[in-house]
């Protein structure tokens, strides 16, 4: 049921052949370049888009005509759930990324920033103002040292980073003997998503009037968007308050409100979320259509999920 209503009510980033100049959605197959192309320069990263075939030493030109250093993320211009996503720290590294990499793939500048949110936003088409309806904040796989304990010990005793134990085995290979000092935090991943081992707060307190004014104004310069999540790094709670952020991705409606993913949160208010998720989908995908926007047909939807899915194999 989920698949059919996210097929069906599409309010958001697939353009439309009868109406090119409205982005209107779906749940996977847009671009992430073209979508971060329609934010302000002044609220994202310096990113680019690096199409195959590349050579190492073509992508090393690329970078440097765009004057991107190391660090830098490289993701999926295709992509979910974190697949392919990764701190590239040298050029090693981006030669290996190369080797595994089947589809073009973004390169952004690293965005050093203390905080990471995801915020979702809603406007419905015939209203003017619109609102950030959920926070999450995002804490990084970290480890903490206790002065007795080696890396690979505190890794295996942590539930999430034990799940992640065969990738971080081969990152940290040098360092696995290395008894941390007390006191001594290593942030294992610094990717926030929740399948690489980022854990999930709800930081909906920090909806405010400014926030949401903040947001609205940022939104509506980003044409035809209604509906979606902000990923995005600040400085601090205040910064994200007044918009002074950096938004490294913003997707449409395959992306959930991700508080409901607090640890301990309620199973029946998460559910609760999602009905008005999804109810707040409908409202935009049905004003969207009455304004123009095709529904996306369910072999449409099905063709792009099967296309999407042999990409990432």
């Amino acid at each position: 049921m989920w698949l059919w209503y996210s097929l069906r009510e599409r309010s958001f980033f697939y353009f439309s052949a009868s109406n090119p100049g409205i982005l209107s959605g779906g749940m996977m197959g847009e671009s992430k370049y073209e979508v971060l192309s329609l934010i302000a320069d002044t609220l994202k990263p310096k990113t680019i888009l690096i199409k195959l075939p590349v050579s190492a030493a073509a992508l090393e030109t690329q970078l440097q005509e765009a004057g991107l250093t190391y660090p830098l993320i490289f993701k999926p211009d295709l992509g979910e759930r974190g697949w392919m996503v990764r701190k590239i720290n040298n050029p090693g590294e981006a030669q290996q990324y190369l080797s595994e990499i089947k589809i073009p793939f973004i390169v952004q500048q690293w965005i050093n920033l203390p905080l990471e949110f995801g915020v979702y936003y809603v406007r419905f088409p015939n209203e003017e103002k619109g609102v950030v309806n959920s926070i999450t904040g995002k804490e990084f796989l970290s480890v903490c040292g206790d002065g007795q304990k080696k890396l690979r010990e505190l890794i295996l005793e942590n539930n999430r980073a034990m799940l992640q134990w065969e990738v971080l085995k081969k990152k940290y290979q040098p360092q696995l003997d290395q008894v941390l000092m007390k006191g001594e935090k290593i942030e294992l991943v610094s990717i926030g998503n929740h399948c690489l081992g980022t854990t999930f707060i709800n930081a909906n307190r920090y909806i405010t009037p400014a926030l949401n004014e903040s947001f609205d104004r940022i939104s509506k310069n980003i044409p035809g968007f209604y509906f979606g999540r902000y990923d995005l790094r600040c400085a601090s709670v205040e910064d994200l308050e007044k918009g002074n952020v950096k938004i490294v991705e913003l997707n449409g409606c395959g992306a959930e409100p991700s508080h409901i993913y607090h640890p301990n949160a309620s199973l029946w208010k998460g559910v609760a979320d999602l009905i008005r998720h999804w109810k707040n989908l409908y409202r935009v995908s049905r004003q969207n259509h009455l304004r123009g926007v095709p529904y996306l047909s369910f072999r449409e939807g099905i063709s792009i999920y099967k296309k999407c899915k042999a990409l990432q194999r």
